[in-house]
């Protein structure tokens, strides 16, 4: 059966994810935290005993709810056959209501926002809500876009255009760099995402890459930190939301410098890129709301 179109609308059944504070510090390393200064300003996210500081949760960390969840379906099982080897992460967005707290559990609930028709291939988005146990309250959004090759040609919507957070022609505001590890995403995958394309190479080079490349949450990971450390002040509760478009796979041991605009829009929102080694850009259209 092809891409079913009318399964937009479509939920998916409550799944659940606990998570505790050593997950917590996993995720920060596998984001790169500590890496260029292992006893400096990140030991909020890195350590859970070193004295007089509280250990916190980077924003960025409620992504993983999307591979971790467990227990019921998720929305995309709805939506018909297909490769899965055709499938590719497109977009990512994450919407916090108050900080993420380090041991909790969420139930999680995704739908199916949009299918798209690009010819070449289907693009399917989906937003899911994530609640907390403990109080039964919300605790953070996530939107999300993939891109399923050989899916397209049925007829439907081309849906939205990638016009929105275009990054200004000048130079950025706040600039930050961080070299990831050459075993990056070897520690990334211990978060949840076991994909071979990131750790075998016989996977990678059927790809084409010259080896396995990075998980682009792990890019996202590394993104989010930036945004937090430049406009937050590394504070958890003053990020809000995060968005962006994937454009490049990353090499594990490429730099990433994080390029961020402010003062195009609203009071508290900005405008960034995230761009490689060799400049190409690897996360576009990126959108981000802070206090």
């Amino acid at each position: 059966m092809p891409i079913n179109k009318d399964a937009v609308g479509s939920k998916g059944s409550a799944r659940t994810w606990a998570w505790d504070s050593r997950d917590a510090l996993i995720y920060a390393l596998g984001v790169g935290c500590g890496v260029a200064d292992p006893v400096g300003s990140e030991l909020e996210f890195t350590t859970e005993n070193t004295m007089g500081v509280d250990q916190k949760v980077l924003p960025t960390f409620g992504v993983l709810a999307g591979f971790n969840a467990q227990g019921g379906k998720s929305a995309m099982s709805g939506i018909g056959t297909y490769d899965p080897r055709m499938l590719v992460h497109g977009e990512q967005g994450i919407r916090l209501h108050r900080p993420i707290p380090v041991a909790g559990e969420i139930t999680l609930v995704d739908e199916i926002t949009g299918i798209y028709d690009k010819g070449k291939g289907a693009v399917v988005a989906t937003k899911a809500v994530a609640t907390l146990t403990a109080d039964g309250q919300p605790l953070f959004e996530l939107t999300s876009s993939v891109f399923i090759v050989g899916e397209g040609g049925f007829g439907g919507d081309r849906g939205p255009s990638d016009k929105t957070n275009v990054a200004p022609e000048r130079a950025p505001d706040h600039s930050v760099t961080y070299q990831t590890r050459e075993d990056q995403a070897l520690l990334y995958r211990l978060s949840g995402d076991r994909n071979p394309l990131h750790s075998d190479k016989k996977f990678s080079d059927v790809g084409r890459f010259p080896k396995p490349i990075l998980h682009g949450l792990c890019t996202y990971g590394f993104t989010g930190r930036a945004l937090l450390s430049a406009l937050c002040g590394n504070e958890p509760a003053r990020f809000k939301a995060m968005e962006g478009r994937f454009s490049s796979p990353v090499l594990p041991g490429e730099a990433l410098t994080i390029r961020i605009w402010t003062g195009e829009g609203d009071a508290g929102t900005a405008i960034f890129q995230t761009v490689g080694g060799d400049g190409r850009v690897v996360l576009n259209n990126g959108g981000f709301s802070y206090s």
